[in-house]
């Protein structure tokens, strides 16, 4: 068994292994989901690494990079074994692996997020030195019962694209800082794939949602703080249902205090799927290879 990097690996090879260490996984990606994720999330494959059995991946880590409240970041998008080769404690050892490369690349710091249900995983990247930074809420829910939910939503709001996405704008609305897949930057990275909406009183901007239709993923949603309860967020919500190409949606990574996206998405029938912890390893000094 060896370990080495992803440079110059197949989208193809990458794509079965991931499948198949996540055969088990609640929220399932095909292989475009995958591909738009990875981008989205900065994948670097000369920063992402594997343990091969000849030419099968049977452990991989995919990192991105990108800055992360003003640090040089690398993102772990997603770390799996196969079913097969568990418990030889492979994660780890591709996770000391990259340490070094990371550090070389000039990287500050090591980011992820992982399941709180999932305590094994917590306790590997624990005992790796990662802390536990923010607790999040995912929500997943079937489009068509959101959509019994809503009803013919009306209110005085106008919903239309977002031509100018200003994130200094958008940032008024928001009650907590987007994570690392859900911000900004990593929106940027594949613009092509959202759909930026604005909920408009005239010509003002009262809220907005950014959302992936290939996925179902509402990545972000927010509405003025001062003009709430009045049905900015339910026009929103409805039209993204409109335009949702999968059976089913999800929202991920919202703060766990941030008790108005928790209301909001109870009143739709959209209830708490489960939680994640973000966690933050910091990596100190330039490592020469």
């Amino acid at each position: 068994m060896e370990i080495k990097s992803l440079d110059g690996i197949g989208y193809e090879t990458v794509f079965k292994a991931f499948n198949e260490a996540f055969a088990e996984y609640e929220m399932q990606l095909n292989a475009d989901e995958l591909k738009s994720m990875l981008i989205r999330c900065g994948y670097k494959p000369e920063l992402s690494f594997a343990a091969f059995e000849g030419e099968k991946i049977v452990a991989f880590t995919l990192n991105g990079t990108g800055d992360f409240n003003g640090l040089k970041t690398a993102y772990d998008t997603g770390t799996g074994t196969l079913k097969s080769h568990r418990g030889q404690g492979l994660a780890g050892k591709i996770f000391e692996h990259s340490i070094p490369y990371l550090q070389h690349a000039g990287i500050s710091q090591y980011l992820l997020e992982v399941l709180q249900h999932n305590t094994a995983a917590v306790s590997v990247y624990e005992k790796a030195g990662f802390k536990i930074t923010r607790e999040f809420n995912y929500f997943s829910w079937n489009n068509e019962a959101v959509k019994a939910a809503l009803g013919d939503t009306a209110g005085k709001f106008q919903i239309k694209p977002v031509t100018d996405l200003l994130p200094e704008k958008m940032t008024e609305f928001q009650d907590f800082e987007p994570s690392w897949q859900n911000s900004f930057q990593s929106v940027d990275r594949a613009q092509e794939d959202f759909v930026y909406l604005g909920a408009y009183d005239g010509e003002q901007l009262v809220g907005y949602c950014i959302f992936e239709p290939l996925s179902g993923d509402l990545t972000q949603i927010a509405v003025h703080k001062d003009l709430r309860r009045r049905g900015a967020g339910s026009l929103l919500l409805q039209e993204i249902t409109k335009l949702n190409s999968n059976p089913r949606a999800k929202l991920i990574n919202a703060e766990v205090n941030c008790t108005s996206i928790l209301h909001f998405l109870k009143s739709k029938n959209i209830e708490l799927t489960g939680k994640q912890y973000e966690m933050v390893k910091e990596l100190q000094g330039f490592k020469h290879l």
